[in-house]
């Protein structure tokens, strides 16, 4: 079992809700520890980008205890959050990237706003380019690009400053199979070093090739699985 004091994420008998509306996410246990990688699975509706968002600190809980590298959130201020949130990489779905700025302003943010030397930020920002394949359009506007071209600056801009955890809803939708494969490569290499990795995608496909954990979604419960084995036990390494 995962130590709770050092794990990245620990739900306990979370529920969620919209408003009055029903619950989306109901009695959600379980543990993410340090370095660790998963896919969010689920069916459409069964409230993947809900725990997400729970998980970047977007929404709290209606009900139970979320942690976040070993905080509640719940006991957050508002004023604590900003530097808590520099530690977890998001891709979302609609991307949203800075229209106004470059391809290579976009992904330079997070390590300007931590206060990072310009000089190493252009390197790394550079390097990171080449890697998802953009270094031709390090100076267009996101305007000019395809969504594929959009969710690799998304991406990239995501995984630049190295984060704690990493969030990604649905990062291989929008591009062909070869650069999906190669995205899931980044996602490893920067689990290799350290970070935790959630990947919410429905690519059956994709997930196949991986060994790694999933965290299966269903009718706002949640089900640990490994190797396409199920069980309803609380999720944890």
């Amino acid at each position: 079992m995962t130590n709770v004091e050092n794990s990245v994420v620990r739900f306990e008998n979370v529920g969620m809700r919209y408003g009055a509306g029903p619950e989306v996410l109901r009695d959600v246990t379980f543990t993410l520890p340090p370095a660790s990688f998963h896919f969010l699975t689920g069916p459409s509706g069964a409230g993947k980008s809900s725990l997400l968002r729970l998980m970047y600190l977007a929404n709290r809980p209606s009900r139970g205890v979320v942690s976040i590298f070993g905080k509640d959130v719940t006991q957050i201020s508002r004023r604590a959050l900003p530097a808590l949130r520099r530690n977890i990489g998001v891709v979302f779905q609609d991307f949203r990237l800075l229209e106004h700025q470059s391809v290579f302003d976009n992904v330079a943010l997070p390590l300007r706003v931590a206060g990072g030397n310009e000089e190493q930020i252009r390197k790394h920002v550079s390097e990171l380019l080449r890697w998802v394949g953009l270094e031709k359009s390090i100076e267009n506007l996101p305007s000019t690009l395809s969504g594929g071209e959009k969710q690799r600056v998304a991406i990239a801009r995501a995984v630049i400053g190295r984060p704690r955890l990493l969030l990604a809803d649905e990062p291989t939708g929008n591009v062909d199979d070869a650069i999906a494969m190669r995205l899931l490569y980044l996602f490893e290499e920067l689990n290799r070093m350290g970070t935790s990795v959630v990947i919410a995608t429905h690519n059956e496909t994709l997930i196949s090739r991986f060994e790694h954990r999933q965290l299966h979604l269903d009718q706002g419960g949640i089900e640990y699985r490994q190797n396409g084995a199920g069980s309803r036990d609380a999720a944890s390494a």
